[in-house]
């Protein structure tokens, strides 16, 4: 049996021992809630929301970085599980996930809530990054509690969130100063 033949079956034994989708119960809520919190959709429409009704000119540019790096993760993330496509775990629950998104690895979950903890923590304030470091592996977590991805996927997805967050961020300045050349506020 070969090395990572070896790894695939321990990262599948220790997922479908974390999986609490089938057992009705508090921790199954939890994970439910910490799996969905993570969404691409609820966090587009929370930092839109945010950008609308901010009337501090940090918030608007904190939903406008998160915003940004959230949508350029979603096209790198899409493209590895497309080219990668591995089978996310049987099971009932996701079938939204399932059904839109097949492929698991690496995880667009733990991807997001990794990147949105890292930006978070060079743009502050600090009482959020905290929260949102904290949030961030739950989400994860949850993701495998829930049966739609395999530890190795949501290990990968931290890995790619962080790492486009650490060579994005220092970017930022110069990719909205020509942003706003081309596409200018008013």
């Amino acid at each position: 049996m070969t090395l990572l033949k070896r790894l695939l079956e321990l990262d599948r034994d220790v997922s479908y021992a974390w999986r609490v989708a089938e057992k009705p119960g508090l921790l199954r809520s939890f994970a439910m809630f910490f799996a969905h919190s993570g969404d691409s959709w609820f966090w587009g429409a929370a930092l839109l929301l945010l950008w609308l009704v901010a009337n501090q000119t940090f918030w608007k540019l904190w939903a406008v970085y998160e915003f940004w790096w959230i949508s350029i993760l979603a096209a790198l993330v899409m493209t590895l599980k497309f080219t990668i496509k591995r089978r996310r775990p049987e099971g009932e629950w996701g079938a939204i996930y399932r059904n839109t998104d097949p492929h698991s690895f690496p995880s667009g979950h733990a991807a997001r809530a990794f990147l949105i903890a890292v930006l978070a923590t060079f743009l502050g304030p600090d009482w959020l990054a905290v929260v949102l470091w904290i949030w961030a592996p739950l989400v994860a977590v949850a993701r495998v509690a829930m049966g739609v991805h395999y530890l190795s996927d949501i290990l990968a997805g931290a890995l790619v969130g962080i790492l486009v967050a650490l060579i994005g961020y220092p970017a930022s300045p110069l990719i909205f100063e020509t942003l706003l050349r081309f596409f200018p506020l008013y």
